[in-house]
């Protein structure tokens, strides 16, 4: 008779499952036990921040208005005699030398006027060298009490009336060939006629004088602007410390561009200085003078002007993009010695080649943030990138 086996397979299998999950969850609390001892908190580290020291360069400081150019020359032509219009002699809106003909009225009469001013004006000499030998006759025979003083003195009047009537003549001469050159309508000077204003064959010059086209120089041409009050005073301390005289500041150069241009392709002088202040706007009227003789500029149009009145030999310069602004004003991010951030306050200048001139709280050894602004904030430490500042990081002008 065969006994049973205590030790039976399901028996040993339950055993087997037995041990394995109780090792298994030794393994676990191992586990556990060993992430509890490795979970420390571990700060990031310090971010990655490009930053540069500023452009150093010499940088012009100037004067920027925004002005208005005008004609130095504007001038109506009008009809100064009386007549019928009898011939247009130039095509509207072309460019015309002095002198050129433009107009002409009724010329004719005023031809016979001039002839016959200038017969009476040869009469008038006869009557004179008749007058005169008569005097000279009467004086000598006078002389030998051959006639009475009366009858010298008849023909010393007789001689005077008839040289009076010589400079009447002559006068009525000159005014005849005034009047006859007046029917040529003829350019004062070099310039661009507008479009005539009457017709052939209307009678002009009836009552008033008659209005007949404009003609306008455009070489050279004004430029007008105003500067304020703090600019003034900028520019006289300026004069004042470079010992000009305000001749010298009347030959200030100045560059203006137009509206759709870049940069101040033009250049000129300054011509006029208003010797006052406007009290009503603060500001000073001023003149420029600028050559034209492609005549890009046009008299209305409205115009950006600057003056170069300063030179700064060694000024400094970041990207706009690295300034940044509160209700204290402009500031930058800059990394002091021990890589930490700070925020100081600045005075900003004008833009130059697409560089922010810094006028005061930069120096030239300080690291300024220049990219990645939005990653820092004043007080944290980074992990400063050194890198040069180039004119495309720089805005626009």
């Amino acid at each position: 008779m065969i006994a049973a086996n205590p030790a039976s397979p399901a028996r040993r299998n339950g055993a087997w499952r037995h041990i394995g999950r109780v090792l298994s969850a030794a393994a676990s609390v191992a586990v556990l036990a060993g992430c509890e001892d490795k979970n420390t908190f571990v700060p990031p580290p310090p971010p990655k921040v490009d930053v540069a020291m500023p452009v150093q360069r010499p940088v012009t400081r100037y004067i920027e208005a925004t002005g208005n150019t005008a004609p130095i020359k504007s001038v109506d032509l009008v009809a100064r005699v009386q007549g019928f219009l009898q011939s247009i002699d130039y095509q509207d809106g072309s460019f015309v030398k002095q002198g050129t003909q433009l107009f002409t009225i009724e010329p004719e009469t005023y031809k016979l006027k001039l002839e016959q001013a200038q017969a009476a004006e040869v009469g008038s000499q006869a009557s004179v060298r008749q007058s005169e030998a008569d005097y000279k006759r009467q004086a000598e025979l006078v002389q030998r009490q051959a006639v009475s003083q009366a009858t010298l003195d008849n023909s010393t009047s007789a001689r005077d009336n008839a040289q009076a009537n010589l400079q009447q003549a002559q006068a009525n001469t000159k005014l005849a060939q005034v009047n006859y050159g007046y029917t040529r309508v003829t350019a004062p000077f070099d310039g661009i006629v507008s479009a005539h204003m009457v017709s052939v064959g209307e009678l002009v010059g009836v009552s008033s004088p008659t209005q007949l086209a404009t003609i306008v120089a455009m070489d050279p041409i004004y430029v007008n602007f105003t500067v304020n009050e703090q600019d003034v005073l900028r520019i006289r301390a300026e004069a004042t410390r470079r010992g000009l005289t305000p001749a010298d500041m009347k030959q200030f150069p100045i560059e203006v561009g137009l509206q759709t241009e870049t940069g101040y392709p033009h250049e000129g002088k300054l011509d006029y200085v208003s010797p006052t202040l406007n009290q009503s706007t603060g500001t000073l009227a001023v003149r420029g003078l600028v050559p034209n003789d492609k005549r890009v500029l046009l008299p209305g149009y409205f115009v950006r002007v600057r003056v170069p009145f300063d030179q700064e030999k060694s000024a400094l310069l970041v990207p706009d993009t690295a300034l940044g602004s509160d209700q204290g004003g402009r500031y930058l991010l800059v990394v002091n010695g021990d890589n930490v951030v700070e925020q100081r306050k600045v005075q900003i200048g004008p833009v130059d080649n697409g560089l922010r001139v810094i006028e005061g709280g930069l120096k030239a050894e300080d690291r300024v943030v220049i990219a990645g602004l939005l990653r820092v904030i004043p007080g944290q430490k980074i992990d400063p990138q050194v890198t040069k500042i180039e004119q495309s990081q720089a805005s626009s002008k």
